[in-house]
């Protein structure tokens, strides 16, 4: 999205745009790209450790003792809830979860959505928020609803738990799905684990995504790479990235 070299352009600032597209074209799926920078990030933090982005898709990375990292997207995180709030109520979201909490788990409708094949593939893989089918909880109240998807967003987490290596020391959650405490009691009920906002190292969760590709960015310039065959499935480690000179002008 965005258009590098007129914004290059127009606000007089280098840019680099366009982190994904090698890595697709060299048979990788292009997300999720954070990963790297959570490796850096942790450095001196215990490990094995995982980071829990819950954003609209949640995605997870986990970083071995050594530095190793797996990591790919789980599944929904806030996604499917709110687009049933804003389709059921006018509102953007379940502000605090407040609806779910009024209601009640459809176990039916969660078993199908559960079953989705995304489930069974292997690390890493990637989705996207239109992945699964509302429809399985079109007949369900708007409360019954909301406590259902929420329940799918962390029953999908802790299935994914099961394709790490070995089991985290502690979660760290960013992305806004940290900001709803539902959903947070909700995932970690799930993983019977150590569970906390990225704040609690000292993190800005609010800021970590844009610091995530500020970092890229300069990874890029450098012709580093950006994805690994453990993160996105890309055959090589593969650099990406396109810079665009703010003394260049617009060109396209």
């Amino acid at each position: 999205m965005g258009d590098g070299p007129l914004l290059a352009s127009e606000t007089g600032i280098d840019v680099v745009s366009d982190f994904r597209s090698a890595d697709v074209a060299a048979g990788g799926e292009g997300a999720p790209l954070a990963p790297l920078f959570h490796v850096a990030m942790a450095q001196s933090l215990e490990r094995p450790l995982a980071i829990l982005n819950m954003g609209g898709i949640a995605n997870v990375t986990w970083i071995s003792p050594d530095g190793g990292t797996i990591a790919f997207d789980t599944g929904p995180a806030n996604a499917m809830v709110d687009d049933w709030i804003r389709a059921r109520t006018g509102l953007n979201f379940d502000e605090d979860g407040i609806l779910a909490r009024q209601g009640k788990v459809n176990e039916i409708a969660l078993a199908a959505l559960m079953n989705n094949p995304y489930f069974d593939l292997p690390a890493p893989k990637s989705l996207d928020r239109d992945a699964f089918q509302m429809k399985l909880v079109a007949d369900l109240s708007t409360e019954d609803g909301a406590a259902t998807l929420l329940a799918f967003t962390a029953a999908s987490i802790a299935r994914a738990r099961d394709l790490l290596p070995a089991p985290p020391l502690r979660w760290l959650v960013t992305g806004g799905g940290r900001h709803n405490p539902a959903l947070m009691a909700a995932v970690r009920q799930q993983l019977a684990a150590p569970l906390e906002p990225v704040e609690a190292v000292g993190w800005n969760g609010d800021a970590l995504e844009a610091q995530a590709f500020a970092y890229l960015a300069v990874r890029s310039i450098y012709g580093l790479p950006l994805s690994y065959p453990q993160t996105t499935g890309v055959r090589q480690p593969m650099p990406g990235g396109v810079f665009h000179s703010a003394n260049a002008g617009c060109t396209g």
